[in-house]
């Protein structure tokens, strides 16, 4: 009856991973991965160096936008290091943050000391940075200088696109930024102090804001593959990757160009969800499959139920990393939803949308930060 039993048993687990290589292999052979990518077994050796990978998008309180983050006029150099530290008490150990190109393009070697100075404040506190190059989210139309005051009550108000649409829309004026791509990697191609580079956030994004920059594909395709290369022909000792954020993934077969793309050139994979449970599951799942390190880097939107409580432990069980939007309550006002862009707030919401903080650093809800902390301090400190 015993061996009877073991025969069924061995019978059911070949069926189980037969099925399961078959939708591995099912899902994988519609993926054309670029021979300059990582090997699989590459990006897992650079995991296994790697705590848990636990974070934040950062801004700091008193900017609006990347411009108000990284120009010299409004540099604040004191307030990162103050909100990194509450950053690294809560247990994390990575910041995702938006460059832009217009420091870049107006003081090149001020910026690129700006961004060690920052590496340092944040390897002081035990972070490493993700860096990101160019955006396809909110206004089109960045100017440098004095930026506005945000609008009252409004999401993200100030933030702007990077390059933005002048030089976006004109694929000849595309090569401008590469010298912005370049010289930054080339500075930093091995500094231990950068996790990975995030090359393009949510590119072809349309979405959201009372910005409705339509047909920007094809330009937002071309950019992002440009940076690719770009990028290959620096070759950081970092891997390199941009983000999956709308679509279906779940059947490869069916993948939109831009995650098509992605997944074909990235050496890590990352992901945006801001749903509840479920929603991050059926995300991540298939991409789990493809056996690179799988980090998302924006989640969280306590009005959609995406929330710590429940996701950061299945992050925590499949040794996902996770990039929560918004450390600090302040002048990006994430804290408001994305529908005050069209209905109208006359005070903070009760329920915020994002961020963990107060600007003096206490919780918004101590429940969420408790288990942050309760996680990372498990997992990362043994």
């Amino acid at each position: 009856m015993k061996n009877i039993k073991m025969t069924n048993f061995f019978r059911l687990f070949v069926i189980v991973f037969t099925m399961l290589s078959f939708s591995f292999a099912k899902n994988i052979e519609h993926l054309k991965i670029s021979p300059k990518v990582w090997s699989v077994s590459k990006a897992k050796q650079w995991e296994k160096k790697q705590k848990w990978i636990v974070g934040a998008n950062f801004s700091p309180s008193n900017a609006s936008n990347q411009l108000d983050m990284w120009q010299a006029e409004t540099w604040s150099p004191e307030l990162i290091d103050k909100e990194l530290g509450y950053a690294e008490k809560l247990g994390m150990n990575s910041i995702r943050v938006y460059l832009h190109y217009f420091p870049f393009r107006d003081d090149a070697d001020g910026f690129l000391k700006r961004i060690d100075n920052f590496l340092n404040i944040a390897d002081k506190h035990d972070i490493k940075t993700i860096f990101i190059f160019f955006d396809d989210v909110w206004n089109p139309n960045p100017v440098a200088g004095k930026q506005p005051e945000p609008k009252k009550h409004v999401h993200n108000s100030g933030w702007v696109q990077s390059p933005g649409r002048e030089i976006l829309w004109d694929y000849k004026r595309h090569i401008e930024t590469k010298e912005y791509v370049q010289d930054i990697l080339r500075k930093f191609k091995d500094d231990e102090r950068i996790l990975f580079w995030d090359l393009y956030n949510e590119p072809q994004n349309t979405n959201g804001s009372s910005y409705r920059d339509f047909d920007k594909e094809p330009y937002s395709l071309k950019l992002l593959e440009e940076v690719f290369e770009w990028a290959r022909e620096v070759s950081p000792s970092q891997p390199i990757s941009s983000g999956l954020w709308i679509g279906d993934w779940t059947d490869f077969s069916k993948l939109s160009v831009f995650n098509k793309f992605m997944l074909e050139n990235s050496d890590i994979i990352t992901f945006h969800n801001y749903n509840n449970l479920a929603s991050f599951k059926n995300a991540a799942e298939p991409l789990l499959e493809m056996g690179r390190p799988i980090i998302c880097t924006e989640y969280f939107c306590r009005k959609n139920n995406s929330s710590l409580e429940e996701i950061l432990p299945y992050m925590a069980e499949k040794n996902i990393g996770g990039i929560n939007w918004g450390l600090v309550a302040g002048r990006t006002q994430t804290n408001y939803p994305w529908d005050s862009w069209s209905k109208t707030y006359t005070a903070e919401p009760k329920l915020w949308f994002h961020d963990l903080l107060y600007k003096d650093g206490t919780p918004y809800r101590k429940n969420e930060t408790d288990l942050m902390k309760k996680l990372t301090s498990s997992i990362n400190n043994k």
